[in-house]
């Protein structure tokens, strides 16, 4: 095959290993009930692409081709021993459904019962982002051990597990029934937005950007679940806080909102994000996620209404009573004038939060315009200490620098 042939070839794959795998394996799993063997044959099929593609050309439907290659390959696989054979014999009849040139929407989708299943609650948290990571993002399990600074093989290992769990405790593959669909849609929503956080501590220096696999994750919730109104709610806050990516690094220093270079947001990515917003607000089915992205619209505003952000932090409270929302209602408060009931609602907070780097940052920085040097130096040392990245770090160290001056 001559290069510039073997080149098309390789984008042609990668494009759909992009766009479909997540599609293709959920197609896979619910056949064979598998992730492993799923995986492992959706692969081989994708390495057989390669050298079938180069010779014939691209099929009328790779999607197709290579959904009925891999169901060949896993069935070939279950033919070693009596018990696999049988139920290679009750597969066999699955490749014949599968023609080489069906369409792509002639697949069933099956990617919502997968990713309810990734999110199942017998899952620890941890294994739901990262099998949610590997089967509808993609990323391999280096780019996930990478991503959660773990070593590759325990990712591996864990990833392992979540699959073998899945299998062992019956987890079933299908959309939850409808009286149980709101908190197992929020447990879903509760892992993308895991990933979203963690690509926005780190920023995009990994091999995969963190923050755009969640953001795909959830524009393919809002195409699987039309008209929800906290799936819509929950692109709506991703799109709004991923709109201001290219303001929040300046000389690999973090910049703070109030201080952002406006000019540098995504003004495209906004309006989208508004606009999801107002839809979902429309639906008159309120929800923490569209809390969250009314904060973030607030935020958008110049100056930011902070009165108002202060207000939807109580109403968020309602559905996520952490010490979480209340740090973030008592520096929506401080911002909005009233530093005294501010602080004290920081300082009630030192006990859950004593680990939280963002507490310990908010409380530098109130107790500094309060006038509290001191304690707000040793807040300041606490918060730089727990830094997540260079560039929070020296943000910190500069306002010490500033107060200390």
């Amino acid at each position: 095959m001559a290069a510039p042939e073997a080149i098309a070839v390789t984008k042609a794959l990668e494009a759909v290993m992009r766009n479909d795998r997540g599609r293709l394996i959920a197609a896979l799993i619910s056949r064979l009930r598998d992730f492993q063997l799923a995986e492992e044959a959706l692969q081989e099929a994708a390495i057989s692409a390669l050298s079938h593609w180069g010779r014939a050309g691209l099929p009328a439907s790779p999607q197709g081709w290579l959904l009925k290659v891999a169901l060949r390959k896993a069935i070939d696989r279950l033919r070693g021993g009596a018990r696999e054979s049988r139920k290679a014999a009750d597969l066999a009849h699955l490749v014949g459904d599968e023609a080489d040139e069906s369409e792509p929407e002639m697949i069933p989708d099956q990617r919502l019962r997968l990713i309810f299943t990734c999110c199942h609650p017998a899952l620890d948290p941890k294994s739901r982002v990262a099998l949610t990571l590997r089967t509808l993002g993609g990323l391999t399990t280096g780019e996930i051990a990478r991503a959660f600074l773990d070593a590759e093989p325990t990712m591996g290992q864990r990833l392992s597990r979540a699959k073998a769990k899945i299998s062992a405790a019956g987890i079933p593959f299908k959309v939850p029934d409808p009286e149980d669909l709101p908190d197992r849609l929020n447990s879903v929503l509760t892992v993308v937005y895991l990933i979203f956080n963690a690509g926005y501590t780190v920023g995009p220096s990994l091999d995969r950007d963190l923050c755009a696999e969640a953001i795909f994750l959830a524009r393919m919730l809002a195409h699987l679940q039309p008209e929800e109104a906290e799936v819509e709610g929950f692109l709506a806050l991703l799109l709004l806080t991923h709109a201001r990516r290219d303001a929040r690094l300046q000389n690999g220093e973090t910049v703070s909102l109030t201080d952002q270079d406006r000019a540098l947001w995504d003004k495209a990515m906004l309006a989208e994000g508004l606009g999801l917003l107002d839809t979902a607000m429309a639906r008159r089915v309120p929800g923490p996620f569209q809390i969250k992205a009314a904060i973030a619209a607030c935020q958008t505003q110049s100056p930011p209404d902070w009165p108002q952000i202060a207000a939807l932090y109580i109403g968020l409270y309602r559905h996520e009573p952490t010490p979480i929302i209340r740090l973030n209602q008592a520096v929506a408060m401080a911002e909005a004038g009233n530093l005294p009931m501010a602080i004290a609602g920081l300082q009630a907070l030192s006990d859950p939060l004593a680990d939280y780097q963002p507490y310990h940052a908010a409380c530098a920085e109130y107790l500094g315009r309060a006038g509290q040097t001191d304690a707000a130096s040793d807040a300041y040392a606490r918060a730089i200490a727990l830094a997540a990245s260079p560039a929070d770090a020296a943000f910190l160290t500069r306002r010490r620098d500033r107060l200390q001056t």
